[in-house]
């Protein structure tokens, strides 16, 4: 099986509900992120593709662990995430490859078809926070 490292975005508004992203062409939301290019970190990446698709800047990141799923795009390969807690600058919108920006519920995500990431580690995660 074919791993992909990853960054991932975990984005929270002021309700506590979780930013997910719908990619062209994909029925399956997960967090905004994406693969590191050469030479850079896995923040400067995280940086980097928060830019091009919410058209937002970071003003803080926290890194809030390495996690494994397999990949909700990509059949037969497993993501390997480094995940971030980050405040944007601005309201995120759709840029790039990005089709669909949806805010969901922590504890009652709805019908919204989720990422095996989303499910497994950063629903998880969220939830944990708000204990």
């Amino acid at each position: 099986m074919s791993v992909i490292r990853i960054v991932a975005a975990v984005v929270l508004d002021d309700d506590g509900r979780l930013l997910v992203v719908r990619k062209r062409g994909t029925t399956v939301f997960i967090q905004p992120g994406g693969k590191v290019e050469p030479g850079e970190t896995p923040a400067e990446a995280l940086v980097r593709e928060v830019r091009e698709e919410l058209g937002a800047g970071v003003l803080t990141v926290r890194e809030i662990g390495h996690r494994e799923a397999p990949a909700a795009n990509e059949p037969g390969h497993t993501v390997e995430a480094d995940l971030f807690l980050v405040e944007l600058d601005a309201p995120p919108r759709v840029c790039a490859e990005i089709d669909e920006l949806a805010w969901v519920d922590p504890h009652a995500p709805g019908d919204v078809e989720l990422a095996p990431l989303t499910v497994g580690a950063v629903l998880d995660w969220v939830r944990a926070q708000a204990n």
